[in-house]
């Protein structure tokens, strides 16, 4: 028998499903992301999706589905059913949704397929010029003794910044008033007028106001210093343990995501951050580059999940609160 009869014979034996199957993707791939055009998610995913675009041969095509702080779009990704739809999300909609949201129309650990922490970023403890606080020491004295008279803005009750400070204020035990924001540019405005006087928020959402000396910083909540504001120590730093946080992106896609396609788009993602050019670029917007592997960004995940969600939790806080 010749060789080319014995291998016409061993295809012939393979799976018709492995004998057919096509090349990913065979067409445009939407990538929705849950946040407006200019956000933090947004950023990072353009950043990503020339290089996707290039390695696939398909378009990778950005879809801005902005609406419940990530959850419309979050969700719309672990409905799609096409095969040809990713998505780039963050921690709300990740891991601390389902504590907050009872009907969630998703389960993120059930409905989605984690791909890779993209990006990290540390938060900033800042204060209006006009507390009597020039360290994280003297704002929690200065919070003890005024229990109440410190109001702190955040974008919604939920989110990164409210949960770090409602943790901070459990760990210190402190008081004070939570007033939540439609987004973070009227929050800083209010905060540069006095009209609050705390904020936690990411370092770039508040750096020219710092650097203008509008507002002034505390602490970061990441481990180490932050690039942008050396200076600033970090809240282990400053006398208090295990209270890092941070605002993270990753990307995702629905759980009908085959297992080897997850792998490949793990790789690609951590190959397009790798660049210099593309690291650069995030570093510069204020971002930490992670690009983990699939299997380390679903224990993230998870460890995220019950941090936050056990807060959310033992605090009772809600959505509207």
């Amino acid at each position: 028998m010749n060789v080319t009869r014995r291998q016409g014979l061993a295809i012939a034996t393979l799976p018709l499903a492995a004998q057919a199957q096509p090349a990913w993707p065979e067409r445009p791939v939407r990538v929705i992301i849950p946040f407006p055009g200019g956000s933090t998610p947004d950023t990072a995913a353009r950043v990503l999706l020339p290089h996707f675009s290039e390695v696939f041969g398909q378009p990778f095509v950005a879809e801005n589905r902005a609406g419940a702080g990530g959850n419309i779009g979050t969700e719309a990704v672990a409905r799609a059913t096409d095969g040809h739809t990713l998505g780039v999300s963050i921690n709300g909609p990740l891991a601390t949704a389902p504590a907050l949201f009872p009907n969630l129309g998703y389960d993120p650990v059930r409905d989605l397929a984690p791909i890779s922490l993209l990006v990290r970023t540390g938060q900033v403890l800042a204060v209006h010029p006009s507390v009597p606080a020039r360290s994280f020491a003297e704002f929690v004295a200065y919070a003890r003794a005024n229990p109440g008279r410190i109001a702190f803005g955040s974008v919604g009750a939920g989110s990164g910044g409210h949960l770090a400070m409602v943790d901070l204020m459990a760990r210190t035990g402190t008081e004070m008033v939570h007033v939540p924001y439609r987004g973070f540019p009227q929050a800083v405005v209010d905060l540069v007028a006095g009209r609050i006087q705390a904020i936690v928020i990411i370092v770039s959402g508040l750096l020219p106001q710092l650097r203008e000396g509008l507002a002034r910083a505390l602490a970061v909540t990441a481990s180490a210093r932050v690039p942008q504001l050396p200076d600033v120590p970090t809240l282990v730093e400053s006398g208090l343990a295990g209270a890092d946080s941070y605002a993270w992106i990753g990307l995702i896609g629905p759980s009908s995501l085959p297992a080897e396609r997850v792998a490949r788009l793990s790789a690609e993602a951590q190959r397009a951050l790798a660049n210099p050019e593309a690291r650069s670029r995030l570093e510069n917007a204020g971002f930490q580059v992670t690009a983990t592997d699939a299997p380390a960004f679903r224990g993230f995940i998870a460890e995220e999940a019950a941090r936050w969600g056990g807060l959310i939790r033992r605090q009772g806080i809600l959505p509207e609160s």
